[in-house]
């Protein structure tokens, strides 16, 4: 990202730029800045656009061979086009061909760097992976927000943000929005306000789910996953979350049990720090073996409804049942 921001600072340009990754906000974010800066935002001669898959290669050539219109730039703009997942021969022979005047940038959700295309791209020109951010980059980037709105906002209530919002950066910023909005008048965010202005995530659910499980709270358990079938949430997605979280549990409780940190885990997995911190709490409710069980219970579960033997609602009810039951009473069928 350094070296992108550098040729928008120097207005030197690669001839072709491509940013991937998960994370939304940051490609739609670099992909406005590098258009406005090699071409003004009134210029609709220069800029020509490709999205979606099935896009012509021969029409995306002819487009570059075009010389710009009273401009130092011509370019062609493309986004989840595929290119980069499958192979494009023509494109990757093309491009050092291509007139210094022209500038292409790609816009993908996925990509196969063993790819020549990939590899074309990145030995000309740049390359950025935008990943989900870690903890500490996504609390710097809400506290230079909010700064800029002179707005401050405690401990307790940015953890409780973040645990809310996740690390998706678009839905981070719409809920800055929300908040902002909310306290119009006032100089910071308390953890009150968190509660009472950001939405609850699905994840956040099943993680509360998962809490009355290991709590044996059976009810709790039923009206959560009650909760969540009223918001329409599909009871296969349900079943798919709740899956995942017990594997985490037992992947944090794995590497614990190495010997690991709670910062070390919390790479090692993939997730934030105070999430690494969460499933350790909630880890210390289940033993090893029972996760794993409950791992394999819920492939069990999705086979047997897509195999249509078990409904779907039903089938997650009673994996919900059968791990919330307290050891006194008789196991779920």
């Amino acid at each position: 990202m350094k070296n992108i921001e550098e040729d928008i600072r120097s207005g030197n340009f690669k001839q072709v730029y491509l940013l991937y990754g998960e994370e939304t906000y940051l490609k739609n974010l670099y992909k406005n800045r590098l258009k406005n800066a090699i071409v003004s935002p009134e210029d609709t001669i220069n800029l020509n656009r490709y999205e979606g898959k099935g896009i012509s290669i021969p029409a995306v050539i002819d487009q570059a061979e075009t010389m710009p219109f009273f401009a130092d730039y011509r370019l062609i703009l493309l986004e989840d086009t595929g290119f980069f997942k499958n192979a494009c021969p023509q494109l990757a022979d093309y491009l050092p061909a291509m007139p210094k005047e022209t500038v292409l940038l790609f816009v993908e959700s996925e990509v196969d760097k063993r790819g020549k295309l990939f590899k074309t791209v990145k030995g000309m020109g740049r390359a950025a992976e935008l990943s989900h951010q870690n903890e500490q980059a996504l609390t710097n980037w809400i506290l230079r927000r909010l700064q800029r709105e002179n707005v401050k906002i405690t401990k307790s209530a940015m953890q409780l943000f973040l645990e809310r919002s996740g690390d998706d950066m678009e839905n981070i910023s719409h809920e800055l929005e929300k908040l902002t909005a909310y306290i119009y008048g006032r100089e910071g965010i308390t953890r009150e306000d968190v509660e009472a202005v950001c939405t609850v995530r699905t994840e956040n659910k099943i993680f509360d789910m998962i809490n009355a499980i290991a709590e044996k709270k059976q009810k709790r358990a039923l009206e959560l996953y009650y909760d969540l079938l009223a918001l329409k949430e599909p009871p296969m997605r349900i079943l798919v979350l709740i899956a995942r979280q017990f594997n985490l549990l037992l992947q944090v409780k794995d590497l614990r049990r190495q010997g690991f940190d709670q910062g070390t885990i919390a790479s090692r997995a993939g997730i934030m720090g105070f999430v690494a911190r969460n499933c350790l709490r909630q880890a210390e409710f289940f033993p090893a073996e029972m996760l794993r069980q409950a791992v394999e219970d819920c492939v069990r579960t999705d086979e047997a409804v897509k195999t249509g033997r078990l409904g779907d609602r039903l089938g997650v009810e009673l994996l919900i049942v059968k791990y919330s039951q307290k050891a006194s009473e008789p196991a779920a069928q």
